[in-house]
């Protein structure tokens, strides 16, 4: 039973990795491939990672999972600011149907006296 879970797990994490890179191609810019890229394979990854802590079942196995799965998902998400902050910066223009653009505002809002 627990063979049939892990393997399920596991080919929901391949699917979300699928999905991530079908965004990378298929999204408009930079921003929105960004999120895909990092969003979906952070999550793909970690089920992956689940399903073959279900296959080998032991305790070390385990912990080592864990400890993978809070690297990938703190690294991910940090990366992802990162890349994305410094696209913002460089001049990296949003996608033309964008329709508002945060960061822009709040960097007025602090350059206004």
């Amino acid at each position: 039973m627990t063979e049939i879970l892990a393997l399920v797990l596991i080919a929901i994490g391949v699917l979300f990795n699928v999905s991530g890179c079908i965004g990378l191609v298929r999204f408009p810019d930079v921003y929105n491939r960004i999120q895909a890229s990092t969003k979906c394979v952070a999550v793909g990854t970690s089920f992956i990672i689940v399903g073959s802590v279900f296959l080998i079942g032991t305790i070390v196995a385990i912990l080592k999972g864990l400890v993978c799965i809070v690297f990938i998902l703190v690294t991910s998400s940090t990366a992802a600011h990162a890349l994305a902050r410094a696209a913002h910066r460089s001049g990296v223009p949003l996608w033309s149907g964008s329709i508002v653009d945060k960061y822009q505002e709040d960097i007025k809002k602090e350059a206004a006296p």
